[in-house]
């Protein structure tokens, strides 16, 4: 089979394992890979740039479905003949969907790097969606989304996203609901399908035990016998369904539940994914809710008692963020939790955070970078996002220097700027009109 001419680039190159090269197909598929020969597994995942915040409101969930639906069956292999061929070789597949990308994925020994690059390039491309199918995975995804409405720890952060961003796909959940995934029909999916998934807005990402020229000769093969073109094809249209991040006032949602424990999210706007100030962001996510020895951990649960789990999180998207922090206490508690959590996060703001908080910050930045890819799924997956979500990929030592290269000014800085702003909250538990928490000017 004739292709047309592939450019190939070598984007890191370590004599001793880790050498990265990225080739982009004349159709814009891009595939990049990360040799590392010491490993005797290779991860391959495939990564769609479409998520739920691509979708309308009538179609919220269809990303997800989709996902499911890749799985059941192309014109080549049913749905029992892909989950076998991976597990005959004792190798694991899955998928996830996020709000803004779709990723498929295997991890299997490195001689059977082929195999899986053709049933994951099959499923991806050449999916039949069969209207049986679509039913059978209909129901199993309305009992998904009532198991996940069974869990409030979950459940809350999808609570605090809608408070956050209201009616914009970013505050919608991933699964969609039951009134938007009942009535999907078969075409719909199936449009949406076709008009998403081309070569421009997929990445296929590998590491491990591999060469990169054959990755990309299989991986043309693969996809080829699956019905894609080689030729250069259109991108999709990219965010087109959901209009610019509204900016709204916060907002405070309680959720009565009958539950023994009261769940909270607390939080506001935080940084979008290319903001350099982002490593300075981590480092004051770590000092303020990043682990056992952070100060609302310290606080909150060994000094006070008042909650098993509490910690703080960023989230970053394209073009908007979040920092936020949870716990989970008592009913009784919740109002006391929330002044502690006001009080942890104005007395940062107005004061900052000591220059020993900010070493002991950086450290747990920079160990959970390197300790992060001890295994080829997440040196996979950092391709992968890297290529997608950003605008290029940094190597370890790169990342690590800048987080070397935060300042405690600066981690005050973005402590000043962001932690003073209104913030939204979400709570879920046993809470009527009667004994509502009372919230008070988060």
């Amino acid at each position: 089979m004739a292709f047309g001419r592939a450019t190939t680039r070598t984007l890191a190159d370590n004599p001793l394992g880790g050498t990265v090269r990225r080739t982009v197909l004349p159709n814009g598929l891009r595939i990049l890979t990360e040799a590392t020969p010491a490993m005797r597994s290779v991860s391959f995942g495939v990564w769609v740039a479409v998520g739920s915040r691509d979708e309308t409101p009538r179609l919220a969930g269809v990303s997800h479905f989709l996902e499911h639906l890749l799985f059941k069956g192309t014109r080549r292999r049913s749905a029992l003949d892909i989950s076998a061929a991976i597990e005959a070789v004792g190798g694991e597949t899955n998928a996830f969907t996020t709000k803004e990308y779709t990723c498929y994925y295997a991890r299997v020994l490195d001689t059977d790097l082929p195999l899986a690059i053709d049933v994951v390039g099959d499923l991806v491309v050449d999916s039949v969606l069969a209207e049986t199918d679509v039913e059978t995975e209909r129901g199993v995804i309305l009992e998904e989304i009532a198991m996940h409405d069974d869990e409030p720890s979950d459940e809350v952060h999808d609570l605090f996203a809608g408070a956050m961003y209201g009616g914009h796909p970013l505050g919608r959940l991933i699964y969609g609901t039951p009134e938007t995934v009942a009535p999907m029909t078969r075409a719909q999916i199936r449009s949406f399908y076709r008009r998403t998934y081309v070569p421009p807005s997929i990445v296929v990402a590998a590491a491990g035990n591999l060469d990169h020229a054959r990755v990309v000769k299989d991986v043309r093969a693969a996809f080829a016998a699956a019905g894609m073109p080689d030729t250069p094809a259109e991108p999709a249209p990219h965010r087109a369904a959901a209009g610019p991040v509204p900016s709204l006032p916060a907002r405070h949602v309680v959720r009565g539940k009958d539950t023994e424990q009261a769940h909270l999210v607390v939080g506001g706007p935080g940084l979008h994914r290319l903001d350099e100030r982002r490593f300075a962001l981590s480092v004051l996510n770590n000092v303020l809710g990043g682990g056992m020895s952070s100060r609302l951990f310290q606080e909150i649960r060994e000094k006070r008692g008042l909650a098993y789990s509490v910690y703080s999180y960023t989230t970053q998207y394209a073009d908007t963020g979040v920092f936020a922090v949870y716990a989970g206490c008592a009913p009784g508690k919740v109002d006391e939790v929330l002044d502690l959590i006001r009080a942890e996060l104005a007395a940062v703001s107005a004061r900052g955070v000591t220059d020993a908080e900010i070493a002991r910050g950086k450290g747990m930045l920079k160990g959970s970078i390197v300790l992060g890819l001890e295994d080829t799924g997440s040196r996979m997956s950092r391709l992968g996002k890297g290529e997608l979500l950003h605008d290029r990929l940094l190597s370890v030592e790169e990342l690590l220097a800048k987080v070397d290269a935060v300042t405690p000014d600066e981690v005050r800085a973005i402590a000043a700027e962001l932690l003073v702003r209104p913030m939204s909250l979400a709570v879920i538990g046993p809470f009527d009109e009667a004994n509502l928490p009372t919230p008070g000017a988060v």
